[in-house]
């Protein structure tokens, strides 16, 4: 993973949490309040250091209670509430607290520890006493009875079971739930720009740009190719010359490369840089043949080291008008994994592998080494020639996602989990990577494709389909894991 500080959303992601209890209890146990009063606050303090904004409700024990919580948190904008049973709880004081809320719900069924001292708890002798202190230990008592409201009342509703302390698996789950919300935010707030048109005969890219704001919010702002010419042209020499400059720092230029296009790169990544900021864009999906006009022709066949400079910030860009893998790579690297274009190349049935990758930009922070610039005499089926960037994800666990068009009109997530490992790449100057899967490279291909996504997917650093699962779950999409 790296540091994902410019890659968010600038909207701050709010969790909401409230912990649920019976208020008939406190005068029968004193003291039992408190105590549950004190696990809510260890929830908070836990969720706080997830670097989002907590509002924190406190324990409702009444369906009084519950309603205020309900109009409280829909005031507080929450993206995602945590309900943390304490103890029995009736289920009046859950059910209007998640209604008026209207957003996704976490039942979290945390124990103080791994189990009673059944010992020490019998020689308390006094059964007030006693009962006070099983009631301490009752989360899972009332998680059938709020299950069973939210199903007959069609809320979804998500779990998470274990221990308050000494946990790592269901913080470690509480984490990614958190981390899906922030995506969640992001996608919401996402100022996609669509720049030119399809690659004509790629029937499988093609997508409906209100199904894409249905599912995950944000904006499709249209932008014209003219646009990024004339802008272009007001760049100064002395722009072209800082930014060649960071060429030189950021890539492996190859000696080969012709001083005069580096300069045409420079002068389109300085237009681009302006472009995205004057349209406030987040992301960007481009396409042009640029047929009879030098200059968008220029634009766009220079484009491509601009565009991995803007993927490397979190600004993603995807080729060939990829809408839907312009998607998963905003996704990707909001999880911060990054999430290079890439489609299938090669299979290596030698090395039981897939070769994997693209012409066009690549996400050069997660690139192995530094990415390469080479010079290409064409551009393989598009109009032009000009520089492009050859490199490697980076060696370790991969994730791969693709946002899938099902045939019902509606769309979902496909990840597979796999190894980015060394070896001879096809050194074309195109992105280029060879993975490995634990099903086997046959397989996954065949698996894949079952699904039928479109040909493009993200590619990105680090294990991550957990995650993608619980953001699928929250954006109440299809989800499949293929491995």
């Amino acid at each position: 993973m790296y540091n994902t500080d410019l890659r968010t959303s600038s909207y701050t992601t709010r969790v909401g949490l409230f912990g649920v209890g019976l208020q008939a209890y406190w005068q029968q146990f004193p003291g039992l309040e408190e105590r549950l009063q004190g696990y809510v606050r260890q929830v908070a303090e836990r969720l706080g250091a997830m670097h989002v904004e907590v509002v924190d409700l406190g324990l409702i024990d009444t369906p009084e209670k519950a309603l205020e919580a309900g109009h409280r948190f829909r005031q507080a904008d929450v993206d995602l509430i945590f309900l943390y049973v304490t103890t029995y709880a009736l289920s009046s004081t859950v059910l209007p607290v998640v209604r008026r809320a209207r957003v996704p719900v976490i039942v979290l069924s945390l124990a103080p520890a791994a189990a009673i001292d059944y010992a020490a708890f019998n020689r308390m002798g006094d059964r007030t006493l006693m009962t006070g202190e099983f009631l301490a230990w009752c989360q899972a008592c009332s998680v059938p009875e709020i299950a069973n409201v939210f199903q007959r009342c069609r809320i979804p509703f998500r779990q998470v079971t274990g221990m308050l302390e000494d946990d790592p698996a269901a913080w470690n789950e509480v984490a990614d739930w958190v981390s899906a919300a922030r995506v969640a935010t992001v996608m919401e707030h996402n100022r996609l720009g669509v720049m030119g048109h399809y690659y004509g005969g790629m029937l499988d890219i093609y997508t409906d740009l209100t199904l894409q704001c249905a599912t995950f919010g944000g904006h499709m702002e249209m932008i014209e190719v003219e646009e990024l010419a004339a802008l272009r042209a007001q760049v100064s020499d002395t722009e072209v010359e800082r930014r060649l400059a960071e060429f030189a720092e950021t890539f492996d230029v190859q000696p080969d490369c012709p001083s005069e296009d580096l300069a045409q790169a420079a002068r389109t990544s300085v237009a681009l840089d302006r472009l995205v900021e004057a349209h406030g864009l987040t992301a960007l999906a481009y396409f042009y043949s640029g047929s009879g006009n030098p200059a968008n022709q220029d634009a766009i066949s220079s484009i491509i080291l601009g565009n991995s400079l803007l993927t490397a910030r979190g600004i993603p860009v995807a080729g060939e008008l990829e809408i839907k893998n312009a998607q998963a790579m905003k996704i990707m690297d909001a999880f911060g994994a990054g999430g290079s274009f890439t489609e299938f190349y090669a299979m290596d049935f030698r090395d039981d592998m897939v070769l994997m990758g693209h012409d066009g930009p690549g996400h050069v922070s997660i690139a192995q080494g530094k990415t390469k610039v080479r010079p290409l005499s064409v551009y393989h089926g598009k109009v032009g020639h000009g520089l492009s960037v050859e490199m490697s994800v980076q060696h370790g666990p991969v994730t791969l996602l693709s946002v899938a068009e099902a045939a019902h009109g509606k769309l979902k997530l496909l990840a597979a989990e796999g190894e980015s490992v060394p070896g001879p790449i096809l050194e074309i100057g195109n992105t280029n990577s060879r993975y490995r899967f634990p099903i086997g490279a046959r397989r996954f291909v065949t698996e894949w494709a079952a699904h039928g996504p479109a040909h493009h997917c993200a590619a990105g650093v680090g294990h991550i389909a957990a995650k993608i699962e619980k953001l699928a779950s929250l954006l109440e999409m299809e989800f499949s894991r293929v491995c």
